[in-house]
């Protein structure tokens, strides 16, 4: 049986430690700050640096992988030999995954004694990054490709995402929100509840007036879709708010007794997706049973 390679990109949001650690190859999206363009290289200390632009008013950008530089990404894998499996975040999300779809039809074909299987997760960040070290225990574990290949397909659309956006005007300014929707959702304090439905997408599915409100539904929620595995794979995931991030883990914890000894990740956003949600977001992403929207 040919060995294998599990690849994805920067937008799992995984630590550059988690990547070295496990041998994990990894694409880079850019980001740009007032149009200098930056690399997504998952440290931590280049997202430390983007939310200290983001708070001092610069513009913030971000651009679609190219269909070349993925092919010469897979091409650098295949290269070694080894068949590969890549993993990205929703196709519904970001036109870079067509050009990772193009770029893999192209490869089969120079490659055709190898094989090479895309999987679009169907989530994005802290969800992405639980669903891609799940594929990553079961390759250290001694799955086969075509195990690997399976479980990813079959359970990927049970990582359930929700988030909260602190303040709309960065919504506003990726053309996903109008201005004068921004302006007076933010006069009112009304924060949107996001959630990744079954097709990829982010949905709104309601809205709370404060902070405060939004959080505890973000909790509340955890109920409805909860499973034997959620207790091991929860990551609460934020953008310069780690006291915040924090008191969400615990009230996770306060609520649900089944939960008091979770493992809960605290986890930074990236910056492909904190570009378009400003300082502020918070998030929880968590293998349940099933998306309920």
């Amino acid at each position: 049986m040919r060995e294998y390679i599990l690849a994805t990109a920067s937008t799992a949001d995984l630590t550059s430690d988690y990547l070295n650690d496990h041998n994990i190859p990894y694409i880079p999206y850019t980001f740009t700050i007032d149009d200098k363009v930056f690399t997504d290289d998952c440290r931590e200390e280049t997202k430390a640096m983007l939310y200290r632009e983001m708070r001092s008013g610069k513009s913030v950008g971000t651009s679609a992988i190219t269909e070349y530089a993925y092919y010469e990404f897979f091409k650098g894998l295949m290269d070694t030999g080894k068949d590969v499996i890549y993993v990205d975040m929703s196709g519904a999300i970001s036109s870079s995954i067509q050009h990772a779809e193009q770029a893999v039809k192209t490869i089969r074909k120079e490659y055709p004694d190898q094989k090479i299987w895309f999987i679009d997760s169907y989530c994005i960040t802290g969800g992405l990054a639980l669903f891609f070290r799940r594929l990553v225990a079961m390759h250290e574990n001694g799955a086969s490709y075509d195990e690997v290949v399976e479980w990813g397909e079959t359970h990927k659309k049970e990582y359930i995402h929700r988030f909260m956006v602190d303040d709309l005007q960065w919504l506003r300014r990726g053309g996903r929100l109008s201005n004068a929707s921004a302006v007076i959702g933010t006069m009112l304090s009304i924060k949107p509840e996001i959630c990744v439905d079954n097709n990829g997408k982010l949905v709104s599915y309601g809205t709370k007036h404060g902070r405060k409100k939004v959080m505890r539904s973000l909790v509340d929620a955890l109920k409805d879709d909860m499973s034997e595995a959620t207790a091991s794979e929860i990551v609460v995931i934020h953008t310069d708010t780690p006291e915040d991030a924090q008191k969400l883990a615990d009230s996770i914890r306060e609520t649900y007794p089944q939960l008091k000894d979770a493992a809960i990740q605290i986890m930074t956003l990236g910056p492909t997706i904190a570009a378009h949600v400003g300082p502020g977001f918070l998030a929880i992403a968590y293998h349940g049973t099933h998306r309920s929207a």
